[in-house]
């Protein structure tokens, strides 16, 4: 029996699950019992961090939910998705990830969890790339109108 292909990187939700438990052993590990890379909090007021840190988390689960939507339908859509969070960036529920683990990271300034950190950022831009690559085949001139018109991480402010 041959797998349909979805344009999803093979090994994207593996790869993702093992990059979160590393992350977590590493951020919890310095965090809060060895204490080795997170010299820098005492810089930054534990009460700002945790503001900061509800301010990103919210906005790493609306963009999570905003990429979500699209994924859950019952029939994948025949065209691009280009309205929601899919405006203002290419990969929502990526960057909703992603910004799960830099509120995480600006909560205890933990500089081991910023390698590890580094090292999701490129998995992930990594899985986005090859997705792309797939929408680019199916849609051609369309999806790259669409890159063109929308940031594939960083939203801009006076997008049109």
């Amino acid at each position: 029996m041959m797998k349909k292909k979805t344009g999803e990187h093979p090994f994207g939700d593996i790869g993702q699950l093992i990059l979160l438990i590393v992350f977590l052993i590493v951020w919890i590990g310095d965090s809060f019992f060895y204490h080795k890379s997170t010299f820098l909090s005492v810089y930054l007021p534990l009460y700002v961090r945790l503001v900061l840190l509800m301010i990103i988390e919210i906005c790493a689960i609306s963009l999570m939910r905003a990429g979500h939507a699209v994924i859950h339908d019952v029939e994948p859509s025949p065209n691009i998705v280009s309205s929601g969070a899919f405006r203002f960036v290419r990969h929502p529920l990526y960057l909703g990830c992603i910004l799960f683990y830099a509120g995480l990271l600006l909560a205890t300034l933990s500089l081991l969890s910023l390698i590890v950190f580094g090292g999701i950022f490129i998995f992930y831009n990594y899985i986005a790339s090859y997705e792309e690559k797939f929408l680019e085949d199916k849609f051609h001139e369309e999806y790259s109108i669409y890159k063109e018109k929308t940031p594939k991480w960083i939203p801009r402010i006076n997008s049109k």
